[in-house]
């Protein structure tokens, strides 16, 4: 587990879960997807973006299991969909690679809250 405080960690824990919109089959499915597009052929352990590899993983695991690198992320992708988004996450249209890069970290814009 990480040094994080419990109560810390249970709020961005729960930010996480919030932003985080895809589940992590749909994430997955995903990222192949956007790597088969990019590369022609990507092994399924190797697809998508580091970030995205990272929040698929954080998504298998138990809150207790996390790491100090998982929160780092957790936060930066906290970061970057609250600052890209309204705060009410309501479903928004935007131009498709807005919401492609977004979807790499696990936010689907056009997905209800």
């Amino acid at each position: 587990m990480s040094d994080i405080p419990s109560a810390e960690l249970d709020t961005l824990w729960d930010e996480f879960h919030r932003v985080v919109n895809m589940t992590s089959q749909e994430l997955s499915d995903w990222l192949r997807t956007r790597s088969a597009d990019e590369s022609g052929e990507a092994l399924p352990d190797e697809a998508g973006t580091e970030r995205g590899r990272r929040v698929l993983a954080i998504l298998g695991k138990r809150k207790r299991d996390v790491t100090g690198d998982d929160v780092e992320t957790m936060r930066r992708v906290v970061d970057v969909v609250t600052t890209e988004r309204r705060q009410d996450l309501e479903p928004t249209a935007g131009q498709s690679n807005w919401r492609h890069r977004l979807m790499t970290i696990g936010h689907d814009p056009l997905k209800p809250a």
